[in-house]
């Protein structure tokens, strides 16, 4: 590492600790030449994903969206915050996960239904119909009625 001071290229670490909620290493650097004390940050390379939209266009991955989708679905909901965030992490996550370095708005939306239906079905629903852009009331009634049957068994088998 160079010093930013002198430009010197030996030094020795000081001192290191998680940085960044864990997803960094700080270190305290001194400089061999001029003594000069300075810190780094080390963290992975992140891996860029790109979401292939419907409308033919890419852009990168934004977790923000993500979770600005779902809040607004759970507006108003029983939701804790912290259930948010383990859902858009979840999401992020699987996004990563995918194989290749692109995955479709489709299939976020996919799974962003997938953590919604486990976790409020109001908030599912209202994700769901702007998703899913249903046509009319009896499609969205028929969401509603796959819903409510998928609860039944779910709680009829418990």
């Amino acid at each position: 590492m160079k010093c930013p001071y002198c430009g010197v290229d030996e030094d020795r670490v000081i001192d290191s600790r998680p940085a960044r909620e864990g997803r960094a290493t700080r270190r305290r650097r001194e400089c061999s030449a001029c003594s000069s004390r300075y810190t780094t940050y080390e963290a992975p390379e992140e891996q860029v994903v790109f979401v292939a939209k419907s409308d033919g266009n890419r852009e990168p991955f934004d977790r923000n969206k993500v979770y600005r989708g779902i809040s607004i679905a759970c507006n108003k909901r029983p939701v804790a915050l912290e259930r948010i965030d383990q859902m858009t992490r979840a999401v992020e996550a699987a996004a990563l996960a995918a194989e290749g370095n692109e995955v479709s708005s489709r299939q976020i939306g996919e799974w962003i239904l997938g953590q919604l239906a486990g976790t409020d079905e109001v908030a599912y629903v209202r994700f769901a119909s702007v998703f899913n852009r249903y046509g009319n009331v009896n499609e969205f009634v028929e969401e509603l009625a796959k819903l409510n049957s998928g609860s039944r068994n779910s709680s009829q088998s418990g």
